[in-house]
């Protein structure tokens, strides 16, 4: 079950909040094209969606490599150093995915003291400003699998993981 959550946990979330998105959306202009009548919420929901779908998305491209980087260096060093490289843009990220981290966990906090909620639907704003530490959160574990898969590829010098490839 573990392994099934860790495979596709990105990938659930992602539908929930992008089949909200597209639904709210698409009832909300025909509210508007159809009945004249737009409600305050809806553009609400597709915009907390919408930020929770790219947080979230994140976490997933970290999983499978798939952030836009250079990787021209790549294609002419051989395995070990590749899984060196590897690591060491791993710890980059994992230590600004920690600074990134602790001070959207703050804002989350200082939202929670004083009771803010949103414009429209009245609700609380933490569960709206907790897209960014769940994001972070998302990014952190998976930087730790990437590093742990990189170091057994350095030890081995075997092939590193490089994720999908969008384009040759």
């Amino acid at each position: 079950m573990l392994n099934t959550l860790d495979r596709n946990l990105e990938r659930w979330a992602l539908l929930i909040f992008y089949l909200m998105l597209v639904v709210t959306m698409a009832v909300e202009v025909i509210r508007r094209e159809v009945f004249s009548y737009s409600s305050v919420w809806g553009e609400e929901i597709v915009r907390y969606a919408f930020i929770y779908l790219a947080w979230i998305g994140a976490a997933a491209a970290v999983r499978e490599r798939a952030h836009i980087r250079i990787d021209v260096i790549m294609h002419y060093v051989g395995p070990r150093m590749k899984a060196a490289l590897y690591i060491l843009g791993d710890l980059v990220m994992f230590t600004v995915a920690v600074i990134a981290l602790y001070w959207s966990w703050e804002t989350v906090l200082v939202s929670a003291k004083f009771g803010s909620v949103s414009a429209g639907m009245r609700v609380s704003m933490v569960w709206f400003l907790l897209a960014v530490p769940i994001g972070f959160g998302l990014m952190i574990l998976r930087l730790v699998q990437s590093f742990l898969r990189d170091l057994r590829s350095l030890r081995d010098g075997t092939p590193v993981h490089e994720g999908n490839q969008l384009f040759d």
